[in-house]
């Protein structure tokens, strides 16, 4: 084995490949049918979309397993450790089983080069392959046509939701991003459109391959109850007296119909009963998303980093709001739009404090303060995440609200110092 740690494999990976995210399937594809990986022996279902992925992957995570299959679920990025990104039986993998995935990998390449992620994919699935899991579940990076996961041929395919990401890959139209989004539909096999306003490109690519496409609120629908309780219904098929979701925030009633969209669809070879979907609801856990630490002074961290994931954050704001100030500790990457974001929480916020993140990719905090001064929001403080802590901690009152947000990365290290990461 060429390292002893898991830190020195990503390490080395993060340097092999002269590009960190290096869209196409050729490469990767090759080391796939090396390790003979293709074609799947077991159930594949890809989920794609801007937002709302890594919730749709928990949610059908959770009932499959109440319904008694084994699973393998391949997510990314990862909140506090890389072994988030592997899942087996909703187990992130081990250390062990990672590193002898990545010998495996390494040995049968020979000299084709790998990114970081094509390395972890190819990892998720040959460790699904080792444990025999008997359903793969798996979540697009970026894009959708071109992204690794994309190799594998799915037997059903959700996107959740159309809008602007990751714009200097998959550009700024919304028929643009459909196109690319609709690459992981499949000649012949279902898929759900789970979001709102459908693209007209995954329309006709759906239809030029014969896909059963179901889109939301046209092929099937879904009704909220005042006590929190919920049905979904599709044509004359219904699924009656369901709890909540265990994942908070309105948006994750869209998310979880669109997964039983999907499991309806698989219905014949993937019978999923009213009492597992009704467990796996009440059992599904992700952190990161509008994880709440309560209190005197509540904590609020989400990953939200684009401006329709931030809009969604500020609704749910606004739907329940702090006794006093709302404080945001705030970071972001450079590729990300600022601007629209920040318009996103206008008006939900007190006070700011910009997060100086140590990755190179971050945008500077001193340039989203400026951003934010220009617009006549109050600004507090600029720091590192152990200088914020200790001033807002000095800071805040009983009944103040501490908003954690903009990137995986910003939620990562605040949860570090504030404890919620060994919580």
């Amino acid at each position: 084995m060429r390292f002893t740690t898991l830190d020195q494999w990503l390490e080395w990976q993060a340097g092999l490949h002269p590009r960190l995210i290096d869209p196409g399937l050729e490469r990767v594809g090759q080391v796939a049918d090396l390790l003979r990986l293709r074609p799947a022996a077991v159930p594949i279902i890809t989920v794609g979309g801007t937002n709302g992925k890594g919730s749709s992957v928990a949610l059908l995570e959770a009932m499959l397993r109440a319904a008694g299959y084994s699973t393998g679920a391949y997510t990314s990025p990862h909140l506090l450790r890389y072994n988030e990104r592997i899942r087996l039986n909703s187990q992130d993998a081990t250390d062990d089983s990672i590193m002898a995935a990545f010998d495996a990998i390494d040995q049968a390449r020979g000299g084709i080069s790998l990114s970081y992620f094509e390395f972890g994919t190819l990892a998720a699935l040959w460790l699904f392959r080792e444990y025999g899991v008997g359903v793969v579940l798996l979540e697009v990076g970026l894009g959708g046509r071109l992204d690794a996961v994309n190799m594998m041929d799915a037997d059903a395919a959700l996107i959740t939701s159309i809008g602007l990401d990751h714009a200097e890959w998959l550009g700024r139209e919304h028929d643009g991003i459909g196109r690319e989004k609709a690459g992981i539909l499949r000649a012949g096999r279902p898929a759900v459109f789970a979001g709102e306003a459908i693209p007209g490109t995954i329309r006709s690519i759906a239809a030029t391959l014969d896909v059963p496409l179901r889109v939301a609120h046209e092929d099937y629908d879904w009704q909220v109850h005042a006590d929190g309780g919920w049905q979904w219904v599709a044509g004359d098929r219904a699924r009656e007296d369901l709890p909540p979701p265990g994942l908070p925030g309105a948006m994750q009633y869209q998310n979880a119909a669109g997964v039983l969209a999907v499991l309806d669809t698989l219905s014949a070879s993937l019978p999923v009963s009213d009492g597992a979907v009704r467990a796996g609801l009440q059992q599904v856990r992700l952190a990161g998303r509008l994880h709440e630490r309560p209190g005197a002074v509540e904590w609020l961290f989400d990953v939200a980093h684009n401006a329709d994931a931030v809009a969604v954050l500020a609704a749910e704001v606004e739907r329940r709001p702090a006794a006093g100030r709302c404080h945001a500790v705030f970071g972001i990457m450079a590729r990300k739009d600022l601007e629209p974001v920040l318009d996103a929480m206008t008006g939900h916020v007190d006070a700011w404090w910009p997060l100086v993140l140590p990755d190179q990719d971050a945008r500077p905090a001193r340039d989203v303060a400026e951003e934010l001064q220009r617009r006549g929001e109050d600004v507090v403080a600029v720091g590192d995440p152990q200088a914020l802590h200790g001033q807002l901690q000095a800071t805040v009152q009983a009944g103040d609200r501490v908003l954690v947000f903009g990137s995986f990365r910003t939620v990562e290290e605040m949860m570090h110092v504030t404890g919620m990461a060994s919580a």
